[in-house]
């Protein structure tokens, strides 16, 4: 079928009902249960394959200024930021076995940012960077995280292949007490959690797939051992091997056009298609992103925020699928606020995100010469139901004899796995490996999930604290009765598609906080009162989206499938009000958490 912008009521109607329907096949009753952990016998798949043995050393017993704990963009940004501000002895803890975070993990082929580069990597301007390509490939980001970790001197004090297990407030000395999986318990003045959203790779829960017998691996942790080659390609360990690939989020998107470059044939098996708009990526140098100039990184960052938050700006400086779409991001990021609501609003978004669609479904069949395999791989929701990807190999994998489209969606996801393969409706598709490109778990990692216990004053478990009476803090980043205890993350913050972004702004302010109790010799916590001051601004003006992801197609937006609830979760005015009003509290409100110390 060929694709039309809908001008009349009728085929916004035909459009919705045709969204409720491709909806309905692909939910699942058991939502999110439908995936599990890699733990216990499905540890290997969370194994870290690039470290071959770990050092062995002694555990720690000293006492550091600050501790970190996750050693990607958001705790290296905290301890450069907390380096800024003179502190001496910063250490970072990370499960990795060096800086990156999830650029450490992702390294499969294929692998690059989907955020404009200049406006991604942080601390360009103070690290004198300016990255090749408009979207850098992971190793490119990679490298500049190890970057800013060696000019701002990280390496010294940081622990590698090392977990924290608990984080406890000693009384006696008002510090916390650091211990890890490998016996360290070291003191800290204090503690800032970076450990991200989605650190944890996820599997999906496939009756049979701890039975399959050829080779299996998921995408965060890539097996060039068995593959071969590199994230650039070359994998001649597939050369004559059938490959499945389970997934085609952001990462299967990327993947998919390498494989069918070197496996024999590849099987896609895909429950949703993803939204695939032009990448057009390319080399870029200095003068194409004005960056021989000082600011210039600061000045473009700024600018993409300012845009896709829904905010004017007298120009667009990146240009790209994501500032292009900014009108349609309102239902994306649940901090972003419009003025102007109610019925006339919603219609004129239905219209404008219906053309949007239609336009990336008449791409696929622009592409993709087989019509069938064009019409399962359309993407019937709405633009902000999904992340959108971006890549122009993609779909013309799927004009190779080698590449074999699996539609999952009448199964509601493969049915079961076998020795030798995977099953879907009749037919069994054998295979020497199977991969998984199935993401990663959402707060399942860190303080919120409850892995890592955080004992305060007098013992008080943090979650237990929280499930009585709901998440407390002030901005998202401190807690009554945890002093000292300074949290990274989207919970009671800002959040944009360019989240590294977000982070930085996130660790200037808690350097900001950490200097400003130095100073004064205080501790960091807030009152009961300041935070129920700030619940209350979370709540004001929230935006209802409940109803939106409700009709989405099931995905971790909307807990695959089951809605996300209207909670008072995230700042509700925007990034770039959220980030004037922190710079406005530290000049003026900045000492409500400066507490005396007991200890002198």
């Amino acid at each position: 079928m060929t694709t039309t912008q809908p001008n009349r009521p009728d085929e916004l109607t035909a459009l919705r009902q045709r969204y409720s329907l491709e909806r309905e096949r692909r939910v699942r009753p058991d939502g999110a249960l439908q995936y599990q952990q890699p733990v216990a016998e499905f540890g290997y798949y969370a194994a870290d394959p690039y470290v071959d043995d770990v050092t062995e050393r002694q555990p720690l017993h000293d006492v550091v200024d600050v501790a970190v704990v996750g050693g990607g963009f958001g705790g290296i940004l905290a301890g450069a930021r907390m380096r800024r501000q003179g502190m001496e002895r910063v250490r970072i803890i990370d499960k990795g076995g060096d800086f990156g975070g999830t650029w450490y993990w992702n390294r499969y082929p294929g692998i690059h940012c989907d955020i404009e580069s200049h406006v991604y990597l942080p601390l360009l301007d103070e690290t004198g960077y300016v990255p090749e390509w408009k979207y850098s490939p992971g190793e490119e980001i990679r490298r500049h995280a190890m970057r800013i970790a060696q000019k701002y001197d990280l390496y010294p004090d940081a622990l590698f292949s090392t977990a924290v297990t608990s984080l406890t407030w000693d009384e006696a000395s008002e510090t916390w007490i650091v211990a890890t999986d490998r016996g360290d318990a070291f003191h800290a003045t204090y503690v800032v959690t970076a450990t991200g959203t989605m650190s944890e790779p996820k599997l999906p829960g496939i009756p049979g797939i701890e039975t399959f017998q050829g080779h299996t691996f998921h995408t965060s942790r890539w097996d060039y051992a068995y593959t071969g080659g590199t994230p650039d390609g070359g994998m001649t360990g597939l050369t004559g091997k059938r490959v499945g690939i389970v997934g085609t989020g952001a990462t299967g998107v990327q993947v998919v056009p390498m494989l069918a470059e070197d496996a024999q044939h590849v099987y896609v098996f895909q429950r949703t298609p993803s939204s695939v708009d032009v990448r057009a990526n390319r080399r870029t140098g200095a003068q194409d992103a004005g960056a021989d100039r000082d600011g210039w990184a600061r000045e473009r960052r700024e600018n993409f925020l300012r845009i896709v938050s829904g905010e004017p700006a007298d120009q667009d400086l990146v240009a790209d699928g994501w500032t292009a779409s900014a009108g349609l991001l309102e239902k994306l990021l649940p901090s972003f606020r419009r003025e102007n609501t109610g019925p006339d609003f919603e219609a004129a978004y239905e219209a404008a995100d219906a053309a949007m669609m239609n336009e990336l479904r008449a791409r696929v069949e622009q592409t993709v010469t087989d019509p069938d395999t064009a019409e399962k791989l359309k993407p019937w929701y709405r633009y902000a139901c999904k992340r959108p990807t971006f890549s122009d190999s993609y779909y013309p994998a799927f004009n190779r004899d080698n590449v074999s489209l699996v539609d999952t969606a009448d199964t509601h996801g493969i049915e079961r796995i076998t020795e030798h393969g995977v099953v879907v409706g009749d037919e069994t598709y054998e295979l020497d490996c199977l991969i998984f490109a199935t993401g990663f778990s959402v707060g399942v990692s860190g303080i919120h999930s409850g892995k890592l216990p955080v004992h305060g004053r007098g013992g008080t478990q943090l979650l237990h604290t929280w499930a009585q009476q709901g998440p407390r803090t002030l901005h998202g980043f401190t807690s009554n009765g945890f002093p000292n205890l300074i949290q990274m993350g989207s919970l009671h913050n800002a959040s944009s598609v360019n989240f590294t972004h977000i982070l930085d702004e996130q660790a200037v302010h808690a350097a900001a906080l950490v200097a400003a109790a130095e100073a004064e010799g205080a501790l960091l916590e807030p009152s009961p009162g300041a935070e129920d001051a700030w619940q209350a601004v979370l709540a004001d003006g929230a935006p209802d989206h409940e109803w939106f992801h409700a009709e989405c197609t099931p995905g971790y937006y909307n807990r695959e499938g089951l809605g996300r609830p209207n909670s008072a979760s995230a700042y509700p005015h925007g990034a770039v009000a959220f980030h004037e009003l922190l710079r406005q509290w530290r000049k003026e409100s900045i000492a409500e958490v400066l507490q005396t110390k007991a200890v002198l």
